[in-house]
């Protein structure tokens, strides 16, 4: 009986625990999406999209155009594009920052997350994720940690259709 209850416990004590993460995500194309959602219900973490107030076009993501909104914006390291809504990250300990590899680091707009939410994440931990066709996560990992020096960053995932 005792183990009963303790397992009991123990599991409860995991839930409240796995409860307390969030797994924020950029998607252009929906391949980010995807792995988002598997991460969050392998956590059982809450899910939030970080969205563009205008969003991405087909024409926008052309990156062999060098006028495209995607080249422009990632040819400046101060472009941070406007998003539509903010997260309360108060509540969580975990976070999961998820974004395609875009010139071989994360899209602006999770800059423009990240700026937004700097006070609010410090001291709790940061796991980025991302998704690719041919990159890795490395360099994304280092421009963040970079970037965001009194952030805690853990290593990161790069979730390529698992």
């Amino acid at each position: 009986m005792k183990r009963l209850v303790l397992a009991l416990l123990c599991a409860a004590c995991m839930t409240a625990m796995e409860a307390k993460t969030l797994v924020a995500y950029f998607s252009a194309t929906g391949t980010t999406k995807a792995a988002a959602e598997r991460l969050a219900k392998q956590h059982n973490a809450q899910l939030w999209e970080i969205e563009p107030a205008q969003p991405y076009t087909a024409a926008d993501l052309d990156w062999r155009n060098d006028k495209s909104r995607s080249s422009l914006e990632m040819n400046d390291p101060e472009e941070r594009p406007t998003i539509k809504q903010c997260t309360n990250v108060a509540p969580y300990d975990t976070i999961y920052v998820g974004f395609p590899i875009w010139w071989g680091i994360c899209p602006r707009i999770i800059n423009s997350w990240l700026d937004n939410n700097v006070p609010q994440l410090e001291g709790k931990t940061l796991i980025p994720f991302a998704t690719s066709g041919s990159s890795g996560i490395g360099e994304a990992e280092a421009y963040l940690k970079k970037t965001y020096p009194t952030l805690k960053w853990k290593k990161g995932l790069l979730l390529n259709k698992r």
